[in-house]
């Protein structure tokens, strides 16, 4: 069948009609034909196999048996009434029931004649029964062949209540496919197909629909999801290609004189391997000639500000501006007293803009600016304001890059002729099938290695009851001069409560460690800015051992001295969260401690998380699970996680099939840019059609 004929509008095939079109269409957004191929089962019913009903177990499972009916009655009940079949095999008796749809199934049956029933068993003492069975003839089951391995579609309540079944839906895709006899056109070059070993597109549409055995379901699948994979892939693999050569940058033929000066003389500490190869690719973009787009992932105290700063030095001694963007006013004012410390050496001039920034050191500010005078410049979104006007800017770094729009990110874009080099920055680990997928059309640059000197943070779990022991132990680590974070869940949904949890937290904080031996900040979303600064800045000095604080604190805060991080109720906190909550200490070189303090009702979920993060400190391991807990589109946010509706593959399960596409993908377009030669015109048809249907997506970076 080819690509025209699978656009006809479903209302024309048999056993749908008007009605039924319009439900699938409002219910599962099945428009054409196209569309109803598409809808691939959830599961698979294996129905090869059959049982005797003395063999019955007693259990809520899903068995087939043939069998004859002997008698049907119908029986009174509360409300009308229920019809009741005795179903016989050669070892035994049971029930067939019927609520409703009496009249139909009576003409219909046939006594005495064999038939396969089958459906979920119901138990009444030691007796079975199945309620509204499916019934075949045997000898008409037999005839089915390709339907020993059953399929169950996608369903909603309403689909069911209007008797659109999943035996309907069977049989509707069976009409289906029957006028497919002429097969699909393939969307795979044969090379591939070769090399992989996969079946053919129309073997696989047929296999993943109504597959004979278990060896064919997994080939056809296989087939579907590599291809699925492969033009996603393809896009933004041909994305990222055309936007450098588009896309023009600015070049940097100089390391400069601020790099080498810095490198030789201020560098405070020695670079790690990762940081240094990191280094050498965003220094081989920012001299190709077009616009650097790089995604820096780096986990919790890995050295990324460095990298960025040092990336910054190489605008600078190429006559240009730099700015970095962070998503809050902490973590700007953390990101400028970093850099300003490292630049001031130099004589390089730096400032920081925020909407707490007064009017007149914006007005003076504004004019550094456009004059070139102001080299670097660190702030939160007020980077994007109109009035923000740079004389050059070369290079953008743009930290915990998710937290931002799209549109508020292209804005820094436009406030140059070219655009300027582009760096996103994040701490949180991106498991690597999301970073193909979501990123893929950025160039991914990993800091994988922690500075050395690092202890690894120990965590444990504790429960309520050991609470004293936990408190007696922050004891003795501030009398050893250490300093401690007590960390309170704030869910948005049940804020008072969350606040009457914090300050009960901070009365028995308070209670345990009495002043003037002990002082305690506390730190939470109600203050205000100037407030919660006064608090935090205290702690930071070391006038305050203890601070207790809701998450406001996952970011932003950098206290060396501080090597405890106690979180309350951690069970009620994700984990990547729990992650960066972690990453606050093991920043000095004493050893530090993290402890998940929860009662002891905990969900498997939760279970899960309290043992992923006792076993390991590494944010990759730790991204990968809490995908295969939360799933692709709750780990993104709902800003991004429409790009993930896929048909068929699964970013949690089918890595190494996405790995194996996104090779074959650039392979691809390698030897053909344009995929314009003869052998590639299926394959460009394909992409264009899947561009066309905005089945892809086209605005990550």
């Amino acid at each position: 069948m080819n690509a025209q004929d699978l656009q006809a509008p479903v209302d024309y095939l048999k056993g749908v009609g008007p009605a039924r079109a319009d439900l699938l269409r409002t219910e599962l957004n099945i428009h054409k034909f196209q569309d109803l191929l598409s809808l691939f089962p959830n599961r698979y019913i294996d129905r090869t196999r059959f049982h005797k009903i003395a063999e019955l177990q007693n259990a809520n499972a899903e068995v087939q048996i043939i069998g004859k009916i002997t008698t049907v009655k119908m029986v009174p009940q509360k409300r009308g009434k229920r019809m009741v079949a005795v179903f016989e095999d050669e070892t035994g008796q049971m029930e067939l029931v019927w609520f409703r749809g009496h009249k139909w199934i009576r003409e219909n049956i046939k006594t005495n004649t064999p038939y396969v029933a089958f459906g979920k068993l119901k138990w009444f003492g030691n007796r079975a029964s199945m309620p509204h069975p499916e019934l075949d003839l045997l000898e008409e089951y037999q005839s089915k062949k390709a339907q020993r391995m059953q399929p169950v579609y996608p369903s909603t309540e309403k689909l069911q209540k209007k008797g659109l079944t999943n035996r309907s839906m069977n049989n509707i895709m069976f009409n289906l496919l029957k006028q497919c006899t002429a097969g699909f056109t393939e969307t795979l070059p044969e090379s591939v197909l070769q090399k992989h070993k996969l079946v053919s597109k129309t073997k696989a549409i047929f296999n993943v629909h109504f597959p004979a055995t278990i060896n064919d379901l997994e080939k056809a699948k296989f087939r579907l999801k590599f291809e699925e994979f492969f033009y996603i892939q393809l896009q933004l693999i041909r994305k990222n290609l055309l936007a450098k050569k588009k896309i023009k940058g600015f070049p940097f033929p100089e390391v400069g004189d601020y790099f080498l000066d810095f490198y030789k003389n201020y560098l405070p500490f020695e670079l790690t391997h990762a940081q240094k190869r990191v280094l050498k690719e965003i220094r081989r973009d920012l001299n190709s000639g077009a616009q650097m787009n790089r995604l820096l992932q780096g986990d919790v105290g890995s050295g990324k500000t460095i990298v960025g700063f040092l990336s910054m030095l190489i605008a600078l001694g190429n006559g240009f501006q730099a700015c970095m963007m962070a998503p809050t006013e902490i973590l700007a004012i953390q990101h400028y007293e970093g850099i300003s410390e490292l630049a001031e050496k130099m004589g390089i001039h730096v400032k920081l803009l925020t909407g707490s920034t007064k009017t007149k050191a914006r007005r003076i500010l504004h004019e550094e600016l456009e004059s070139g005078e102001l080299q670097i410049l660190i702030g939160t979104h007020a980077l994007i304001e109109d009035k923000v006007k740079f004389k050059n800017l070369g290079l953008a770094i743009i930290d915990e890059q998710h937290r931002f729009g799209v549109a508020q990110r292209a804005k820094l874009w436009k406030k140059n002729t070219l655009p300027p080099h582009v760096m996103v920055m994040t701490a949180t680990p991106i498991p690597r099938t999301l970073a193909m997928s979501v990123y893929g059309d950025l160039d991914i640059s990993v800091i994988d290695e922690l500075p050395p000197g690092r202890k690894p943070i120990q965590t444990v779990h504790r429960y309520d009851s050991n609470r004293l022991k936990v408190f007696k132990f922050l004891k003795d680590e501030i009398t050893k001069g250490r300093q401690v974070y007590v960390v309170y869940p704030l869910i948005e949904e049940s804020a008072n409560f969350d606040y009457k949890d914090l300050m009960d937290g901070y009365d028995s904080i308070v209670r345990y460690f009495p002043k003037p031996d002990y002082q305690v900040s506390i730190v939470h979303g109600k203050m205000k800015p100037e407030d919660k600064a006064f608090e935090m800045q205290r702690f930071v000095e070391g006038k305050t051992q203890i601070m207790v604080a809701t998450t406001v604190i996952e970011v932003g805060v950098n206290v060396p001295n501080a090597s405890i991080m106690l979180i309350e109720s951690a069970e009620r906190f994700g984990l990547s969260q729990l992650h960066q909550l972690r990453g606050r200490v093991g920043r000095g070189a004493e050893q530090s401690y993290c402890v998940l303090l929860t009662g002891h009702k905990i969900s498997k979920d939760g279970k899960t998380r309290l043992e992923t993060m006792t076993q390991t400190n590494d944010g990759f391991k730790i991204a990968e699970v809490d995908l295969k807990l939360r799933g692709p589109g709750d780990l993104m946010g709902t800003q991004q996680s429409g790009v993930l509706q896929l048909k068929i593959a699964d970013l949690v399960q089918d890595g190494s099939i996405l790995a194996l596409a996104r090779k074959e993908a650039h392979l691809l377009l390698k030897e053909d840019p344009s995929l314009e030669s003869p052998e590639n015109s299926m394959v460009n048809f394909t992409y264009q059609s899947s561009m066309k249907n905005k089945q892809f997506w086209n605005y990550i970076s």
